[in-house]
């Protein structure tokens, strides 16, 4: 594309239609229906779409998580684990504290 297609295409997308008027107002009625609905805490309004579960059990998750690994703690092992091969090359390789 050149710069005069591209020119073209924003001012095109730019141009508001009959479609873009419809969603703008379908939108506002909306809103403000949540907003006078949730101004005077009655029910929401149709439309309104409540929180996702994902938001709202993700500390009761996580608490979950550590209480769990809280729990497997003790079966941990103990003391020292073995070194690895890759830590075996480097002390052979450059020694002591390298």
């Amino acid at each position: 594309m050149n710069d005069a297609e591209l020119d073209a295409l924003f001012a095109q997308a730019r141009e508001e239609t009959e479609a873009d008027r419809g969603s703008a107002e379908r939108f506002l009625a909306r809103h403000r229906a949540n907003l006078a609905a949730t101004a005077d805490h009655s029910l929401p309004a149709a439309g309104f779409t409540p929180r996702p579960a994902h938001r709202t059990l993700w500390p009761l998750l996580l608490a979950a998580a550590l209480g769990a690994g809280l729990l497997a703690r003790p079966l941990w092992p103990v003391g020292q684990l073995p070194s690895s091969a890759a830590y075996d090359t480097y002390q052979a390789t450059w020694g002591e504290g390298w």
